[in-house]
This record gives C-alpha cells, structure tokens and sequence, in this order.
C-alpha cells in the first residue's frame, strides 16, 4: 500500500537516485561505523546506506513507516520524536561517537538542530537535507542577511559547509523550496564559554538586529553590571563568531 505524506510531520520523501547517489556519496559512510538517520521515511537513503554499513539506527516518528522499517535487516528503528531522543545514549550504546544523518522535517529543523548542539561531544559528523535559505543562515558569515543567531549559535560548536544542493523536483511531493544537503562537523569546545550564557548574549543581540549593540547588549551588560571592553558601535550581523565567544568569557570571568 502507498505511504500518504504526512502533512503534520512535514514528510516530502526524495525521489531522484541520482540525487541519492551523490548524497550517499558525500556522507561516504564505512563499515562498522554508528550512524543513525532522522526520518528516514519510505527508506530512499536509508537501504543504500546500509549496503555499505550494514547496520544503522532510524529515529521514526510516523507509526506506519515505523513498522514498515521493522522488515528491514540490519536496521534498530527507533520510534519516537527525535526531539525526545537522548543521542548521547546512543552513542554510549555503540560504543563510539555517532555519523547523523536524516532529510529533516522542514517545520522543525532549527529545534532539531539545537537537540543534536547538546549531544555535540557525542558526534563525528552531520550530514542533513535542509531548506537551503537554512543552510545558507547555518553557513554564512558576518556582514549579510543570512547571518544571525542560527549562524552564531552552530559555528561556535561545528564547521559547516553547504555540500550540494537540490531541486524540489527531487521530492514527491514536491517542497514549494529549494533544499541543500549541509555537512557539519563538531569543532572542540572554546575554553571559558558558558553556553547558556553565550545563549543569551546571542539573542539579546540579534533581538534588535536593526539597531547598534549599544540599545540591546549594552543595557544587557549594564544591568548585569558587565564592564568589559566590546565595541557597541556595531550591528549584531557586522560581530564575528570569535568576538561573541571573547564576551561570554569576559562577561563570565566578570
């Protein structure tokens, strides 16, 4: 029987081998390593990764494709809302650090993205299929409209790179986006920074992203009494990743 998209889950299933090929490609998955795919749907990526790897784990939330993967050999399916699932188990389970790969639900791939920042230490890399106007503010630097709190809160955990792009006809249905597949790979932890802290000072900035610093981080750090030497006279897009973390620090080391 056809698995019906489901628009609540926001599932547009790939479609186009060619376009899975290069993807597969890209991830470059080997024997014997853990990866775990998010959403893997009616399995377009997910029977070509496990020709090269055997065994992988699937985080399913829709109850049908759920069971539909259970046939599968080789595959542990996980059915649940990833945003309940707890990565860093994962990987303690297999012994290593964890590959993640998925084609994410559009509707909600920002909170899915800041789940996997708190299991960071756990992970090799990410490899994703995402909007690409998201790919774009998760990759860009300082300067532009695409940079913003998205792009500030992934680069001080990972490198990220915009590794292929592709088309809505690639889907059934087809998304009414362009998407891209992102690479990700975790960067080790900067000494000295709080991340709920570096959390905030993000959103205080971006908050008026219109505005000079001075109207929105500096009455942060004034009511936090933070003297520390950071030039206001900017717009939060115009600050560098690396000046973000040298405030946390400071504002930290009060």
């Amino acid at each position: 029987m056809k698995h019906q998209p489901r628009k609540r889950f926001g599932q547009h299933f790939l479609a186009d081998d060619s376009i899975i090929d290069a993807i597969v490609d890209a991830i470059d998955p080997q024997p014997g390593e853990a990866m775990v795919e998010i959403g893997p749907g009616l399995g377009a990526m997910t029977m070509p990764l496990l020709e090269r790897i055997e065994r992988l784990t699937v985080v399913e939330l829709d109850r049908d494709l759920a069971a539909r993967l259970r046939r599968v050999q080789g595959l542990e399916v996980v059915e649940a809302d990833v945003l309940k699932v707890d990565f860093a188990a994962l990987a303690a389970a297999a012994g290593r650090p964890l590959r993640v790969v998925g084609n994410l639900p559009y509707n909600i791939s920002t909170p899915i993205l800041f789940h996997l920042l708190e299991a960071v230490e756990h992970v090799v890399d990410q490899h994703f299929m995402l909007q690409k106007e998201v790919v774009d503010r998760m990759a860009a630097g300082p300067g532009g409209k695409d940079y913003g709190r998205l792009s500030v809160m992934l680069q001080w955990r990972y490198e990220i790179e915009s590794v292929l792009d592709v088309p809505p006809e690639a889907f059934d249905p087809p998304p009414r986006v362009d998407s891209a597949i992102v690479r990700m790979r975790p960067l080790p932890a900067p000494e000295g920074v709080d991340a709920a802290l570096l959390g905030e000072l993000v959103t205080v900035a971006f908050s008026q992203r219109r505005k000079l610093l001075r109207h929105t981080l500096g009455r942060w750090m004034e009511q936090r009494g933070a003297e520390v030497g950071f030039d206001l006279q900017r717009r939060a897009e115009e600050v560098p990743v690396a000046d973000y973390l040298a405030l946390a620090r400071a504002v930290a080391a009060g």
